[in-house]
């Protein structure tokens, strides 16, 4: 070890050392926020709802995303809550009724859930 680290010079690396903390820095800051948003995907309610204003790519009422899932009214709205302090939904009143749209965060995550979770063909025993 002694001769991988005389070919290094103090400084260069007390200069790494100090990229390498600052990028943990940057890591711990964000590890809190991406992990609220996993803990909000982390429930069928809540994914199932954010899945469908993905794939709605408007908004919807909550009228509209109450027969998605089996939940009370205030179940649903706990769970858009939550999916909006998690930034995946944003919403708006309009009028007596309050509309959600998935935020592009949501949709990039959806999107990558998806494309991961396809479901390949069954293979029929042949190698080819």
């Amino acid at each position: 070890m002694e001769d991988e680290l005389g070919e290094c010079r103090n400084e260069d690396v007390q200069a790494r050392l100090e990229e390498i903390a600052s990028l943990e820095r940057t890591i711990d800051e964000q590890l809190s926020v991406e992990l609220d948003v996993l803990a909000a995907l982390a429930n069928e309610t809540r994914y199932t709802l954010a899945r469908a204003l993905v794939a709605a790519r408007e908004e919807l009422c909550v009228c509209e995303l109450q027969p998605l899932v089996a939940v009370s009214e205030s179940g649903l709205s706990h769970a858009l809550s939550e999916l909006a302090a998690s930034g995946l939904v944003e919403s708006r009143k309009d009028g007596r009724w309050k509309k959600y749209r998935a935020t592009n965060r949501a949709v990039a995550i959806v999107t990558v859930l998806e494309g991961t979770v396809a479901v390949e063909p069954a293979s029929n025993g042949d190698s080819q």
